[in-house]
């Protein structure tokens, strides 16, 4: 058995993450829908950059040792049902410029920077243009947050849960001044998004020397983009691909939510109290975020921001407990951090965090008056009673459940009321 230095292995590890991989992709590809009348090909071209004088393209894939490239759709048009996919020549992620590159972006860097793209514009185009952000990691939001400045917005989606945060894809959807600069400089992040930069702000990031920060100029018109089809690709273990238009969410607005109603055995259940201007704003809200998780999901929303996200669960009620308990403990980390500083489990004073938990539990997480979001109907009325004993006091869901009635009187119990979207937001 051969022998190694203390510390080798750990020190290679550190190393495969600082590779940088030559793909042998082509430069070309072209993908042919063989209908009975005519052959209809899309044609894409691979994607690259100039990083201090070297043209890469992607640095990896999702791991290590993962040959990746990306592609641009740049000719050919596919219609399928009478619905067309996106033209070439309209780019976003795509098409980016690489402001500051410190290390080559990698699969997974573009992956949370489309979904991002994918969140912001869907609240573009259906709740505000005010200033939103969304903060990614591993292609879920950690938080999204809509302000009346770029800053504030910023400052709430990070403190959404500050922890996750930590080393994600930042994307803004207005051009990023000194004071965005300054606060995103404060934290560590791997990527930074945005359809502009005023002076001086690239310098302000630039102490993070291996932060991407990438410019897409068509994000100014993020809402357009985000009522376009497109063709989307998974493959499979045995290298078969299935393939699906792209998903657009068609709740867009109050006018759009339904009072849940549902008849069963001949007796017909309704709502009790429709939603408020304000409730009804966040359901749109947290349905377009919703959109951009991972299912099966459930989050709160309260005011325009995340609380608590729970994804990828598989089951409801464990994915509304998920995003309640993480609704608990962020708003512990972000009272101790702006009285503090540190994170909750930092804090040393015994007496503070006592403190502290009181507020939290006093304020239920802060869920009391938060909407709760679900990308699938609720089977039983236990996920719905998750977020009903915190003080939610709406909910928004697909309906089309056996159990619909039951899950109506649960909210009319509580006085919260809720709406169906008629639609399911499955994101796999």
């Amino acid at each position: 058995m051969t022998e190694s230095k203390p510390g080798a292995h750990s020190r290679d590890l550190k190393r495969a993450y600082r590779t940088i991989m030559d793909d042998h992709f082509p430069t070309r590809m072209e993908i042919t829908f063989v209908f009975e009348d005519r052959p209809s090909t899309l044609v894409y071209e691979k994607v690259s950059w100039v990083i201090d004088g070297v043209r890469k393209g992607l640095r990896y894939g999702e791991n290590p040792g993962q040959e990746a490239a990306l592609y641009k759709l740049i000719n050919g048009n596919l219609a399928l049902g009478g619905v067309h996919t996106i033209l070439p020549g309209r780019y976003l992620v795509s098409d980016a410029d690489l402001l500051q590159a410190g290390k080559h972006p990698g699969k997974i860097n573009l992956t949370d920077a489309d979904n991002a793209l994918n969140i912001l514009g869907g609240v573009s185009r259906c709740v505000t243009d005010r200033p939103a952000v969304a903060i990614m990691k591993h292609n879920c939001p950690s938080g999204v947050a809509v302000a009346e400045t770029l800053v504030e917005a910023y400052v709430k989606a990070d403190l959404a849960d500050r922890l996750a945060a930590f080393g994600g894809c930042v994307a803004l959807s207005h051009a990023v001044d000194v004071a965005t600069a300054e606060a995103i400089a404060e934290r560590y992040a791997e990527v930074v998004v945005a359809p502009g930069y005023d002076e001086g702000s690239i310098g302000i990031l630039s102490r993070r020397k291996n932060l991407r920060v990438m410019r897409i100029d068509n994000m100014e018109r993020l809402s357009e983009f985000s009522t376009d089809r497109f063709v989307d690709f998974t493959s499979l273990i045995d290298g078969s691909i299935v393939t699906q238009l792209s998903f657009m969410p068609q709740t867009c607005s109050a006018a759009d939510l339904r009072p849940a109603e549902a008849t069963q055995e001949g007796r017909t259940y309704r709502i009790q109290r429709p939603p408020g201007e304000r409730e009804a704003q966040d359901m749109v809200f947290g349905w377009m975020v919703g959109a951009g998780v991972i299912s099966n999901s459930v989050l709160y929303v309260k005011d325009l921001v995340t609380v608590g996200i729970g994804s990828g669960e598989q089951d409801r009620v464990g994915a509304a407990r998920i995003a309640r308990d993480k609704a608990y403990r962020k708003l512990a980390d972000r009272l101790a951090f702006q009285r503090h500083g540190v994170v909750y489990d930092a804090l040393n004073d015994e007496a503070e965090r006592r403190r502290i938990q009181d507020q939290v539990d006093e304020r239920h997480g802060g869920l009391s008056g938060a909407v709760m979001v679900s990308d699938g109907f609720f089977p039983f009325r236990d996920g719905v009673d998750v977020g009903l004993r915190e003080g939610v006091t709406g909910v928004i869901q697909p309906g089309g459940s056996l159990n619909d009635p039951e899950v109506i009187q649960a909210c009319n119990d509580a006085g919260a009321t809720m709406v169906f979207t008629g639609e399911r937001s499955f994101r796999h």
